[in-house]
């Protein structure tokens, strides 16, 4: 079945950087588009960014481009965000996303941005 795993989130001060990882499986990874999403308390889920396939294009919403960086490797079934000059505001447990028939969702991992 589809399974994914987010993992690299953690305690970070303003202006630092995070790379966050989805290990996935029980799909075609190349095959498929994919996202991340975050959502803070109180808020609704949000879309950071997406890679799509074929080709590899990317979009951000305009609250992270410019720092935030979604990348893949289809050899090792693993999707990056890689975030860099974080702020305050980024903080957020972070999803990543696949639309496979259905969509799926991983468990999530914490980015806290404070000093």
């Amino acid at each position: 079945q589809v399974q994914l795993v987010e993992s690299g989130g953690g305690l970070v001060q303003p202006g630092g950087s995070l790379r966050l990882s989805c290990a996935a499986s029980g799909f075609t990874f190349s095959r498929y588009g994919m996202s991340w999403y975050r959502q803070a308390p109180g808020k609704e889920r949000e879309l950071v960014a997406t890679i799509r396939t074929p080709g590899g294009s990317t979009n951000y919403p305009d609250s992270v481009k410019g720092r935030f960086t979604i990348s893949r490797d289809n050899t090792k079934n693993t999707l990056y965000l890689q975030m860099n000059n974080l702020k305050p505001e980024d903080t957020a447990m972070y999803y990543c996303k696949v639309i496979v028939r259905w969509t799926y969702w991983g468990q999530g991992t914490q980015v806290t941005v404070s000093s």
